[in-house]
C-alpha cells in the first residue's frame, strides 16, 4: 500500500470476497485486534479529510455501535494522528470499500464491526 491507499478491516458478515479488492482472511481475530496491529505500523493520512470511516447503522444513523466506539478508543489511544471516525451510509461504505487496496476479513461478530483506514506517510 502507498500513501493515500485505503484498507478495509471487516467483520464476519461483510461481503468481502465479492467487492473486488484482494481479501485477506483473519477469521480467528476480531476487528479491534486487527486495528491495533495495523495502527502499530501504519499511520493514518493527515491529508485526508476522513482517514477513518465506518458504516452508519441502518435506520438509526446517529447510533454508535459498540464496535465503532472501540475503534474510536483504539485510534485515540494508539493512532499516530488521532482522528474522529466518520460514518457513511451502508451502500456508500461498500462503494468506498470497492476501491480499497485490500479487505481484511476478521471473525468479528459484533454488527457494524467494519472500518476503512487511509494510509498516511511513513516517516
Amino acid at each position: 500500500m502507498g500513501h493515500g491507499n485505503s484498507i478495509v478491516l471487516a467483520d464476519a458478515n461483510f461481503p468481502a470476497e465479492g467487492l473486488g479488492p484482494r481479501c485477506i482472511r483473519a477469521d480467528g481475530s476480531d476487528t479491534t485486534a486487527i486495528l491495533r496491529a495495523v495502527l502499530s505500523v501504519m499511520p493514518l493520512d493527515t491529508y485526508a479529510d476522513d482517514p477513518a470511516i465506518c458504516m452508519e447503522v441502518v435506520g438509526d444513523p446517529q447510533l454508535i455501535p459498540d464496535a465503532v466506539a472501540d475503534f474510536q478508543a483504539t485510534i485515540d489511544a494508539i493512532g499516530d494522528a488521532p482522528s474522529n471516525i466518520k460514518s457513511v451510509e451502508r451502500f456508500a461504505f461498500y462503494d468506498l470499500a470497492r476501491s480499497a487496496f485490500a479487505v481484511v476479513q476478521t471473525g468479528e461478530k459484533r454488527l457494524y464491526g467494519n472500518i476503512i483506514l487511509t494510509k498516511g506517510v511513513i516517516e
